[in-house]
């Protein structure tokens, strides 16, 4: 036996060689010049991401994330910092579909504006997979799929928190809201998703709202504008822990106690924001994961193997009181 295995080992290694060159010329659409740089050369998957930029606990985990699993899976990561700009992503996907890596990931920081760029690397031949956030392109050829969270839930999540908490007022309840980054997939979401479920309460009243741009510094900035121009703040909705974090400084300067005087509710769930929630100064989280890197390589894969994915896959996550938070800080990743 040991004999024929022997024996069958360099047919077997020809079959599989063959099979990898067949499949990286299939994701290549048929021209060798394009998409399939790592099946030619070694068999090693190149894959180009975008990244929003580092403006968040929850972006950093997220980068970690993925830089992690690309190693784990084997996969050449091609990485770029966009630092908020659009116009860094385009030119970073331009750069990768010049370099002709087999697959393109990126976050997009705004939904609009990315057609021009993704139909260049359709016509290359080389797959895009959106993870985190999407893009409002009608054309849903130009990319595989979108990996990541349901937004407009996360919001609905925060706002039936609110309705169930504030069911007894009897009176207005104001409400501030600091947006996530304008025109960004889950600042748009979530403020839909907060609005439709606060809406079976009339009492609840969103008063002021403004973008803190994902940021600390910008959730304290906008808070304390909130504070100086409305003498009544019963709840701040925060599209993200950060700006809910920054908020809490701009609200302790002005003599009041989060979690007390004003109740916070934000979304994410990243360690800062479970420890200030864990501690009462925030009173409930909408769970956001940035751990995406293992699925995001396994889909990398895949669609570089010309299989099927599916269109859209959303991640797992869930909700947190201030019990809750107490009980899962001591194994929470991020």
């Amino acid at each position: 036996m040991g004999k024929m295995r022997t024996q069958s080992a360099p047919w077997r290694a020809a079959a599989v060689l063959a099979s990898v060159l067949l499949v990286g010329g299939v994701a290549a659409c048929g021209n060798s010049d394009t998409g399939g740089g790592g099946a030619k050369d070694d068999g090693k998957i190149t894959m180009g991401f975008s990244q929003v930029g580092a403006e968040s606990g929850w972006r950093t985990a997220n980068t970690i994330s993925i830089k992690e699993a690309a190693t784990a899976a084997g996969i050449e990561l091609k990485f770029d910092d966009a630092q908020q700009k659009q116009e860094n992503q385009i030119k970073a996907i331009r750069n990768y579909i010049q370099q002709k890596v087999d697959v393109i990931a990126f976050s997009p920081v705004v939904e609009s504006g990315w057609d021009t760029v993704l139909k260049e690397a359709k016509d290359a031949g080389i797959p895009v997979i959106l993870t985190d956030r999407s893009v409002d392109s009608a054309d849903k050829s130009l990319y595989k799929t979108f990996l990541g969270s349901d937004f407009v839930k996360e919001g609905k999540l925060a706002g039936e928190w609110l309705v169930e908490q504030k069911k007894t007022a009897s009176g207005p309840v104001n409400i501030v809201e600091l947006q996530g980054s304008t025109g960004a997939a889950p600042a748009n979401d979530r403020k839909k998703g907060f609005a439709e479920a606060i809406a079976a309460n009339p009492n609840l009243k969103v008063i002021a709202s403004q973008t803190g741009d994902f940021t600390r510094a910008g959730g304290k900035q906008v808070m304390e504008q909130f504070l100086k121009a409305n003498p009544k703040i019963d709840v701040l909705f925060a599209h993200n822990d950060d700006m809910g974090l920054g908020a809490l400084e701009a609200i302790t300067a002005a003599g009041k106690t989060p979690g007390k005087d004003i109740t916070i509710i934000t979304i994410d769930a990243v360690k800062d924001g479970m420890q200030a929630l864990a501690d009462g100064k925030f009173n409930f989280i909408a769970e956001c994961s940035p751990l995406l890197g293992p699925q995001l390589m396994d889909l990398a894969k895949k669609v570089h193997a010309g299989q099927e994915v599916p269109a859209r896959i959303e991640t797992e996550e869930t909700t947190f009181t201030s019990e809750q938070a107490k009980e899962a800080l001591p194994n929470r990743k991020y």
